[in-house]
């Protein structure tokens, strides 16, 4: 039975990269399901047992032996047993589309991924490093799966970035199937990028939904390099620290480009990848100057060739500094080159008091001296925004929180980053977007500490990591608003009347935009110890991370908020809930990630942190979170009784308790839990009957929960299904299906009509079947997952 192999191979592969979504999920709970029918029957010397289930999570066969052993175990047992036969030929069936292969499918449906950001009209000069890679990208003998790689190299504010993104502008239609770019953040240190992070953003342009993306950073780089193969991609990976930070990001194909920036050498890259280095030096004069016209403006610089070659000499060929410079007259309409020159021999030392050059200025030492000259011609408004806005490494400022970091109306802050962006002092990324160049940061902090101290910074550190709070808080309420919380940001939240449909969709969308400022504002307040921002920071997180991964970050900023919630259950002996919260909420990361033993010492500790306090609320969710644990690995059994558990537990909560006024939703859940724990032990006529009470539970409630009743119809699909009843399957898909349609969840509603499709198949209902699948493309397009998309066209395609 070659599909068999097939469909082991493809289960087990989605079961160790955590990807698959609902379908995945389906196939590894039908594998073990198999396992445990044929070896029970075997221990008992009788038929296959249906009831049997607690599946030990090493089951999965891993290597390609363990594989074939057991399709060929499953083989024999099939021929001696009919029903189990024709319902492994059905989950064959299934798995065969669900990977490998799809991933190609990608490259032709994925619409042409165009990130690169703008460049600047005034570039000048390096026009050997465009020379040397179209030279590159033309030799014949270019090995197969080697990528041409430029690494560009060279100290701050020496154009790196500049020059890679015009030779990328510049060379981009030779690349049809999309160029990419991702700031690695080298130089910024809390803000630098991880490999997952940036292979995450790169697989979500490049069609992958967020549920289809594997956990592991080893996994998200074959998923990466399976999705760039045979593609003719332009790949900028723009401030490098080290090697190993962008060794993932590599795609395996000759037809790509990768031009990396970074300050270091990178002499593995070159060793390794056969990466061809070139370092950038300082302009010319004559290209300074000429650089200084094109931002002051020809008319500006004109007439005094004498000053602007001096001008020129001042800034060291610099072309941060030289931007720095000529913005200012860009600005300023009665400037004279004659006074700035006149300015910048004055700061010849840098700031006041310090000691002049001696040996001649060195790059750090001219744009510094640029940016200071800059600054003393400030607003005293702007010049406060701009020293607090480089109080902590933000990975962009906007609007909102740049008035909180300076204490200032909104309104005067949009024209004061207008200000600062006009003279160069910060980088406008996109609308009312912005960022420090990190050696103006290095100017506006070491300005900040001189003018301001210490604790004025820590102060403006606070405020921002306090308005980002507010906002993660309220998106988070808009996401998942029945959830119980316990953070005072939540207290006066509340959903309005008439509330869009696609409010959630649209809040996970705010959540995501802000995702790296959020974790930096987690990082800056641990540092500060602010530990109630911390912790409460990593509560808002919840909704995001749990819909969308993340899970590096996910891990990292919870072990912050874990620690700062001891810290503050320490000071604040009368509230301790948080410690169990930040555990939960870890515990759950770990879970997500397929580390089992992390994920069960959390959700334990948890569990004895709440039970110690009296905390029913907190600990029927850590031991909820044990079950699903037990879910998650097929052992069905112990999953039902910690669910059960969990239950007599909240169950002790009176009325005016933590968590009272949540009881009835945290009741409903742990019923549907208990159905598809039921479900899971192939008891499926007990799994029906608690699922309809869960859905009652659901229907019951004074604020009403679609979503989770139209999973619940999900459930109760799966159940009749696979108890051979696929009428009633369809009937409760049909509800799920109408159910997800009223939520707008479209990705929900695509899986449940592609399960329906798959029982009116069941049926001989060939038009019907092909009207479901239709339906799931459709909605699968519109949601951007390509990959269950490919799918579907390939069971129609088979249908045809």
């Amino acid at each position: 039975m070659p599909g068999v192999l097939s469909a082991i191979g493809n289960t087990v592969s989605e079961a160790l990269s955590g990807a698959g979504g609902e379908m995945g999920r389906r196939s590894v709970e039908a594998l073990a399901g198999f396992v445990y029918r044929m070896r029970s029957a075997a221990e008992t010397g009788g038929a296959p047992d249906p009831g049997a289930s607690g599946v030990d999570p090493g089951f999965l066969p891993v290597t390609e032996a363990e594989q074939r052993a057991l399709a060929a175990e499953f083989g024999a047992y099939a021929r001696r047993h009919p029903d189990f036969a024709r319902d492994l030929v059905r989950w064959a069936r299934e798995c065969g589309w669900l990977v490998p292969g799809f991933i190609a499918a990608v490259a032709h449906t994925a619409s042409c991924p165009q990130t690169l950001e703008p460049v600047t009209a005034a570039f000048t000069d390096r026009d050997f490093v465009l020379a040397t890679i179209t030279r590159l990208l033309d030799e014949d003998d270019k090995p197969a799966g080697a990528p041409v790689t430029v690494l560009l190299t060279g100290p701050g504010g020496i154009g790196k970035s500049a020059t890679a993104g015009h030779c990328a502008h510049q060379l981009k239609n030779r690349f049809p199937d999309g160029q990419l770019f991702m700031d690695m953040a080298g130089e910024s240190g809390t803000a630098r990028r991880t490999p997952s992070e940036a292979l995450v953003d790169f697989l979500d342009v490049l069609g992958v939904r967020p549920g289809n993306v594997p956990v592991g950073t080893q996994q998200q780089a074959q998923l990466f390099r399976d999705c760039t193969a045979g593609r003719r991609l332009l790949v900028v990976l723009d401030d490098v620290h080290e090697y190993d930070q962008i060794k993932p990001l590599l795609p395996a194909s000759s037809g790509c480009l990768v031009i990396v920036t970074s300050r270091s050498r990178l002499d593995q890259l070159v060793a390794d990848r056969g990466a061809h280095p070139i370092t950038l030096g300082p302009l010319s004069t004559t290209d300074s100057v000429r650089l200084l016209t094109r931002i002051a403006g020809p008319e500006r610089m004109a007439g005094d060739d004498r000053t602007a070659r001096a001008l020129a000499a001042q800034c060291g060929g610099i072309p941060l500094a030289l931007c720095t410079t000529g913005a200012r007259f860009a600005m300023r309409e009665h400037l004279t080159p004659q006074t700035v020159l006149r300015e910048m021999s004055e700061w010849a030392g840098g700031p006041r008091g310090e000691a002049p050059f001696t040996d001649g200025p060195g790059p750090h030492d001219v744009i510094h001296r640029a940016y200071e000259v800059s600054y003393a011609h400030l607003t005293p408004q702007a010049a406060l925004l701009y020293r607090m806005a480089g109080t902590w490494a933000w990975p962009s400022i906007t609007t909102g929180p740049a008035a909180r970091v300076a204490d200032l109306p909104e309104a005067t802050t949009r024209a004061l980053l207008e200000e600062l962006a006009a003279v160069h002092l910060l980088e406008e990324t996109e609308e009312e977007r912005y960022r420090l160049h990190d050696r103006a940061r290095e100017h506006a902090r070491t300005r900040a500490r001189t003018q301001d101290g210490e604790a004025a910074l820590a102060a403006a550190v606070r405020r921002t990591a306090a308005w980002y709070l507010r906002f993660a808080a309220a998106a988070d309420f808009r996401v998942i608003p029945s959830r119980w919380h316990l953070g005072p940001a939540y207290r006066t939240l509340a959903l309005p009347d008439g509330r869009d449909p696609y409010d959630a969709r649209a809040a996970l969308k705010e959540l995501r935009q802000e995702r790296d400022n959020l974790a930096a504002a987690v990082r800056a307040a641990a540092h500060h110890r602010f530990d109630d921002l911390v912790w409460q920071l990593c509560e808002a997180m919840w909704g995001l991370h749990l819909r969308l991964g993340f899970h590096d970050q996910w891990i990292e900023i919870h072990r912050l908020g874990l620690a700062a919630a001891r810290r503050w259950a320490d000071e604040q002996p009368e509230d301790q809930r948080m410690v169990g919260r930040m555990l939960v909420q870890l515990g759950f990361a770990y879970m997500q990630r397929g580390q089992t033993d992390d994920a069960t010492t959390l959700f334990q500790e948890a569990a004895a942190e709440d039970a110690t306090i009296g905390h029913h609320r907190g600990q029927a969710t850590a031991i909820e979170c044990l079950g699903l644990l037990h879910l998650q690995q097929n052992d069905g059994p112990e999953a039902e009784r910690q669910f059960r558990e969990a239950q007599r537990i909240l169950r002790r909560i009176r009325p005016g308790g933590d968590g009272y006024e949540d009881l009835p939703r945290a009741l409903a859940l742990l019923a549907h839990h208990i159905g598809r724990a039921l479900r899971q032990q192939r008891r499926y006529a007990d799994a029906a009957d608690l699922l309809h009470e869960a859905l009652a539970q659901f229907r019951a409630m004074v604020q009403p929960d679609l979503y989770n009743e139209g999973r619940v119809y999900m459930s109760l699909g799966e159940t009749y299904r696979d108890a051979g009843d696929l009428h009633r399957a369809r009937i409760c898909l049909d509800k799920a299906i109408e159910t997800m349609d009223q939520e707008g969840a479209e990705l929900q509603h695509a899986d449940a009509a592609e399960l329906r499709a798959s029982c009116a198949e069941d049926l001989g209902y060939l038009d019907d079947a092909a009207e479901d699948l239709y339906t799931a493309a459709t909605l699968y397009e519109k949601g951007g997952d390509l990959v269950s998309l490919a799918r579907v066209r390939i069971r129609l395609a088979r249908m045809a």
